[in-house]
């Protein structure tokens, strides 16, 4: 069995995307949830390896979640609006921001980074 990955994204075509790049190289995808309820929900059912969130869901920011899983030693890729990174990084220096649009090989790279044996 491979290592999971959350997937929280509420832009269907950008999840999919995600979900399919993720899912090609080998990781077994828990999502996408488009929801914060739903993906805390998935986190509570099975501990993820690894998580990727979009900032803001349908149902608000992600922040209380992203802490929650960091806090339970769960690596974060935040994917986020240019704009929005450098708050981010100061708001969580464990997690790792990419920037909206980003390329497939940049997210698989961050997500190899964030899983390697320290």
């Amino acid at each position: 069995m491979g290592l999971r990955i959350l997937v929280a994204e509420d832009e269907f075509i950008t999840a999919v995307d995600l979900c399919d790049t993720f899912e090609e190289a080998g990781y077994e995808i828990e999502g996408p949830h488009a929801g914060i309820s739903a993906a805390l929900l998935a986190c509570q059912k099975h501990k993820p390896d690894l998580a990727i969130l979009d900032i803001e869901l349908t149902d608000g920011l992600t922040y209380e979640l992203a802490q929650t899983l960091i806090d339970d030693d769960v690596p974060v890729i935040l994917h986020s609006e240019h704009d929005e990174a450098r708050e981010l990084a100061i708001r969580f220096p464990r997690a790792v921001t990419v920037h909206k649009p980003c390329p497939p090989a940049d997210l698989l790279d961050a997500a190899c980074r964030l899983l390697a044996p320290a």
